[in-house]
């Protein structure tokens, strides 16, 4: 399982690297696109649909990622005053139902990919089936993240601190994560 885990944080860190090159992408051609119009009367004709298909893929992407950080928020108002059983409970029905959503997100994409691969985007001409192939990589990405999440859930391999995988806020988990890693750093000197 651990080897399994390695794998997916080597992956996400590869879909980092992949988003912020379809970022630098997504800024050169809508930038390029602007300064063509005002200033040569002229304009990139792929930037647009181009641009559109890598914000799509670098939300997907981003989503990916914010699964396996456990980065997306929520309200632990009050499954954090539960004890361990009924964290590990609440825990374990949240990643089943978000497991479900998956699978629906994975089927929906799949078919809409199967139906549109033969139809052809009107300006670049590729098929629009890439567009619905971001959900088909979101869905079976963190569907492994979330049965890994799951595994360790029912195993009991996570911590009671790690039993709430959510946050109320931004600003919390900053702060929680100066504080775990000035207490790190404390422990080490």
């Amino acid at each position: 399982m651990k080897i399994l885990s390695r794998g997916l944080g080597a992956y996400c860190r590869v879909l980092e690297w992949l988003m912020v090159l379809m970022l630098a992408v997504m800024v050169v051609l809508v930038f390029g696109n602007v300064v063509m119009r005002y200033a040569f009367n002229s304009g990139i004709t792929v930037s647009e649909e181009v641009s559109r298909w890598l914000f799509v893929w670098l939300t997907f992407l981003g989503a990916v990622v914010g699964v396996r950080e456990h980065a997306h928020l929520g309200t632990d108002m009050l499954v954090s005053k539960f004890g361990p059983f009924r964290k590990k409970v609440c825990l374990v029905i949240s990643q089943l139902l978000m497991l479900f959503a998956t699978w629906l997100l994975l089927s929906g994409s799949w078919q809409q990919a199967r139906i549109n691969y033969d139809v052809e985007a009107p300006v670049t001409g590729m098929s629009t089936a890439i567009f619905y192939a971001a959900g088909v990589v979101f869905a079976v990405s963190t569907g492994l993240m979330l049965l890994v999440d799951l595994w360790r859930t029912v195993s009991g391999q996570l911590s009671n601190d790690e039993l709430v995988m959510v946050q109320e806020s931004e600003d919390l988990a900053q702060i929680e994560e100066l504080h775990l890693n000035q207490s790190q750093t404390f422990r080490k000197h």
